[in-house]
């Protein structure tokens, strides 16, 4: 099987980013091109976000998850901690996110550190889940190998007769990372791909350097 791809092309001529419009604090600029995604009609799950990790296996692995909170110290997101992602994190804390919002010819890298949320942030944001998302999270032992589908159907029946007219409690391997970010770039298409690229580092007195990068 084979498909040539060579002639696949597309110029960027939407937007430009210039080192005059770039904030101090690499936040603000996120918060504005994310509002920015989120108000537009062509972007589909703004906080959709890819997280790579460096597996127990020595290979890097790259997954789409949901970024459900950012703030001046970074960005949040809920896993199970024993799953194959959890395991990753656990042993090397250092990760990548990224955000493509292809309509926008946008793109963020991030590369930080996660690290555990307290247990009551986690507790808070479970409570605030829907009922068969918190039984997902009891049934799914996430990334072992099932049998079939029927057998996560069954332990799902199991946990709603478990949990029948009571409060679905957080599981303790279930939480939250927050990772703090070390770097951040952000890149706009341009034509001739002369693409711009942002890059904003953490320094040690936690300023952040600005660098234009070449495309």
């Amino acid at each position: 099987m084979s498909k040539d791809l060579s002639n696949y092309r597309k110029s960027y001529e939407k937007q430009e980013l210039l080192e005059s419009t770039c904030p101090e604090n690499p936040m603000e600029l996120f918060q504005k091109w994310f509002i920015n995604a989120d108000e537009s009609e062509i972007v589909d799950e703004t906080n959709a976000m890819t997280v790579s990790s460096i597996g127990l296996d020595g290979f890097p692995k790259s997954r789409v998850v949901l970024l459900k909170k950012y703030t001046w110290e970074g960005f949040i997101f809920y896993t199970n901690y024993n799953s194959e992602k959890g395991k990753a994190i656990a042993a090397n804390n250092h990760i990548c996110l990224s955000f493509f919002w292809a309509g926008l010819e946008q793109q963020i890298i991030i590369k930080g550190k996660a690290e555990k949320l307290s247990e009551n942030l986690s507790d808070g944001y479970f409570e605030s889940r829907p009922d068969g998302s918190k039984l997902g999270a009891w049934a799914s032992n996430q990334s072992t190998v099932v049998d079939s589908r029927e057998e996560l159907d069954k332990r799902l029946s199991k946990f709603e007769e478990k949990f029948k007219g009571q409060e679905i409690v957080r599981p303790k391997y279930w939480g939250g990372f927050i990772v703090k970010p070390i770097s951040i770039e952000f890149w706009q298409g341009r034509p001739n791909r002369m693409h711009d690229r942002i890059r904003y580092t953490l320094e040690k007195d936690f300023s952040w350097k600005l660098e234009r990068l070449a495309p």
